[in-house]
């Protein structure tokens, strides 16, 4: 067998091998950016929750509270909704419920759409913030 024929013998193999590998990468790298994308949207949803919790804490008015959340998360695409956001106690930090020491806590579920359907629809993610009634 020439020299010749035995590189050429190679280079074939060297592409069948790199027909095999190409899927693995791809699917490596894919997974990567959905896993750093929903990272930072977690990260967003739970700043957006915080800021929605101090609200409510601070002057018990549920409307601003949603909008602080939805202005926290204006990068999201899509937006969070008012009806993904809820508050425990409902009634905030009114009466007796507004007494030293008693907590209230905003919870956010954001279905997040992945960048591609090649790992399914998307992921539901959850943030949620507590704070002290009255700072």
């Amino acid at each position: 067998m020439s020299a010749r024929s035995r590189l050429r013998d190679e280079r074939g193999a060297s592409a069948v091998e790199f027909a095999f590998i190409v899927p693995v990468l791809l699917l490596l790298v894919l997974g990567i950016a959905e896993f750093g994308r929903a990272f930072q949207v977690q990260g967003t949803i739970s700043a957006a929750a915080r800021e929605g919790v101090r609200m409510m804490a601070l002057q018990n008015d549920l409307p601003a509270a949603k909008a602080a959340v939805q202005n926290a998360a204006g990068s999201l695409d899509p937006g969070i909704g008012l009806d993904q956001i809820t508050v425990d106690p409902p009634s905030g930090c009114t009466g007796a419920t507004g007494a030293s020491g008693q907590t209230v806590e905003l919870t956010i579920e954001y279905d997040m759409p992945f960048l591609t359907d090649f790992f399914g629809a998307g992921l539901t993610l959850t943030g949620t913030g507590v704070m002290r009634c009255n700072g």
